[in-house]
């Protein structure tokens, strides 16, 4: 199997913690572009769902990013 952003963000997924913000793609997957991958995935059939969540910022505030999940099993 090919080592692509979709096959590590599916990898990602199944194996680690069922969901992932764009900041964890960028440290844990070198993805810088989060949603275009989940994007790519949809539209080969993977139901991944999105919402949006609060998470602290290094100043003291919360900003609000996307939280991907992956809502069926694999089929790679």
């Amino acid at each position: 199997m090919t080592n692509t952003h979709e096959t590590r963000l599916l990898w990602y997924l199944e194996n680690h913690k069922n969901s992932i913000t764009s900041l964890e793609a960028i440290n844990d997957l070198g993805n810088t572009r989060l949603a275009a991958t989940v994007c790519t995935l949809r539209k080969k059939g993977y139901e991944i769902s999105g919402k949006t969540v609060e998470v602290p910022t290094r100043f003291t505030g919360k900003a609000k990013v996307s939280e991907y999940r992956l809502d069926t099993a694999i089929r790679l």
